[in-house]
């Protein structure tokens, strides 16, 4: 049977945690910390506070990825230390591909002349197939997914500090809005904000499903976490400040093209195109990235039993999990040509907090079995794990605090695979190579 190669060295393992968390977002619409924090030092706090705690889930998953090189990431690592097979939620990623997708199509419609009206149809399609055509660029091997993906990387980042340099030696008048009066920074606000910037950085632990394709996993996929949040945390705090060094407050709170409109402060007109063409090539990035990790995933589940067998074929010449590509690849193009993805994905999305709690607390139980020896630990004993689990519960309560009925329909989504895995395998667990497995979901 053949296997994966281990190709991925430490330069693309750190593209794919940077290209996978940058995505459009932050170029194209305000971030709900904005709209949170009432001052300029706020914003860029909560934004490196938010870095900072999605830091200690990256030490926290360095560390798994070192005592569990095995491909698949959480589900892999939650399999060993809590006994868990098919995890509820793992399927998630074709909607992830799909919605990034959605933004490199609106970044084509912004380079668009607006003579006329874009037919929604056309802008699915673009979504589609940008989908289709990263699949079969992943279904190549694992070395040209990576070199896409740190080629794309290397150039975001290098226009993202392209932008926060002409920035910083902008020499125009700082805004000033009329009659806008100090409002003080609460806690309670800088922690809401802080929670809020945590899913921009969504997708940093998506390196660790490659570790059975990765040169010694063990000490590359902790270095890769570091280095690539490190990265992205630089980024987001610079480029905010820039918004609001050129621009009012009000209008980075308000702004749909946040980023295009600051470029045009800076030079005096014409930075929306810039930016779209920044947008597209971010967002081809953060699909390439997704589609890449993703299917390893569901190649796991497949070698345990707990997915179609067929999914865990590994091509003979590629090298690739071409049957889990092209399962993602099909359904992510589907939901993207029809437009179907997008309440679904919102309400489904928070419970990976769920997830990466468990995963943490994995790591403690993890810690007391004997012979346990990783690579890397984390430093400060129970502290930062303990930390991100309740980081991580934070979240989840807020979240259902916030949108009850949404969070309820996501949760229920989720578990709806506990059903439908005893109507399909006529028994409530399937056993796995070391430990009964858990019940798969459907989403």
């Amino acid at each position: 049977m053949a296997e994966l190669r281990r190709t991925m060295g430490l330069a693309p393992a750190t593209a794919m945690v940077a290209g996978i968390i940058i995505g459009a977002s932050i170029f194209v619409q305000p971030s709900e910390i904005t709209q949170r924090m009432p001052s300029v030092a706020g914003i860029v706090g909560a934004w490196i506070g938010a870095g900072v705690l999605t830091l200690l889930g990256a030490l926290v998953c360095a560390e798994l990825a070192s005592a569990v090189p095995r491909t698949g990431g959480v589900y892999a690592f939650l399999r060993e230390v809590l006994a868990a097979g098919r995890l509820p939620g793992a399927g998630r990623y074709p909607g992830s591909c799909t919605r990034a997708s959605s933004r490199h199509r609106d970044g084509v419609r912004a380079l668009r002349r607006p003579v006329r009206r874009p037919r929604h149809d056309g802008e699915r399609a673009v979504a589609a197939g940008l989908i289709l055509l990263l699949t079969l660029v992943n279904l190549l091997g694992v070395r040209q997914g990576a070199r896409v993906q740190t080629i794309v990387t290397a150039a975001k980042i290098a226009a993202i500090a392209a932008i926060v340099v002409a920035g910083a030696l902008w020499s125009g008048a700082p805004p000033v809005v009329p009659g806008a009066a100090p409002v003080p920074v609460t806690a309670e606000g800088f922690a809401l904000a802080m929670a809020a910037g945590l899913f921009a950085y969504g997708g940093w632990h998506m390196v660790t499903y490659t570790a059975g394709e990765t040169v010694d996993p063990a000490r590359t996929i902790p270095r890769a976490l570091v280095l690539g949040i490190v990265i992205v945390t630089a980024c987001y705090a610079g480029l905010n400040a820039i918004y609001l060094r050129v621009l009012p407050l009000d209008v980075v709170r308000h702004s749909t093209k946040v980023a295009a409109d600051a470029a045009d402060a800076l030079l005096g007109g014409g930075g929306g195109a810039l930016m779209a063409g920044l947008v597209l090539v971010s967002t081809f990035g953060a699909v390439n990235g997704i589609i890449l990790a993703g299917p390893r995933v569901y190649l796991a589940m497949a070698r345990d039993g707990l997915l179609f067998r067929w999914a865990g074929d590994i091509h003979p010449r590629f090298g690739t999990p071409h049957r889990a590509l092209l399962l993602q690849g099909a359904w992510a193009a589907v939901l993207a040509a029809t437009n179907s993805y997008g309440a679904l994905f919102s309400r489904v999305i928070y419970t990976e907090w769920i997830f990466f709690a468990a995963m943490a607390a994995g790591l403690l139980v993890l810690r007391r079995r004997p012979g346990y020896a990783p690579a890397w630990r984390v430093p400060g004993g129970a502290a930062v794990p303990a930390a991100f689990i309740a980081v991580s519960l934070a979240i989840v309560v807020m979240q259902v605090r916030a949108v009850p009925l949404d969070s309820a329909l996501g949760l229920g989504l989720v578990l709806l695979g506990v059903p439908v895995y005893r109507l399909t395998t006529g028994r409530a667990s399937r056993p796995g190579p070391k430990s009964p497995a858990a019940p798969p979901a459907i989403i």
